[in-house]
């Protein structure tokens, strides 16, 4: 990640571009968006991020195939 903090964190950039999208991205679609937002983010940045926001309820994590994964709002978000 950047040195330069960011204005948003990232827990919440993530769930902004699944309320944006309004359905599933995948994990990689995601990893896309925001390292146009806040440069270089390594695969154990992104992946804190997203279990941290699946333990609170609020994102749902489901594999699609082998290596690909979708990242969802849960239902009750």
């Amino acid at each position: 990640m950047s040195k330069v903090w960011s204005s948003t964190p990232l827990t919440l950039f993530i769930v902004e571009a699944l309320e944006k999208k309004k359905s599933m991205i995948d994990k990689d679609e995601l990893l896309k968006e925001i390292k146009e937002k806040y440069g270089e983010i390594s695969f154990k940045e992104l992946n804190n991020a997203l279990l941290k926001l699946e333990v609170l309820g609020i994102i749902k994590v489901s594999r699609l195939t082998k290596g690909k994964r979708i990242v969802e709002l849960a239902k009750n978000s």
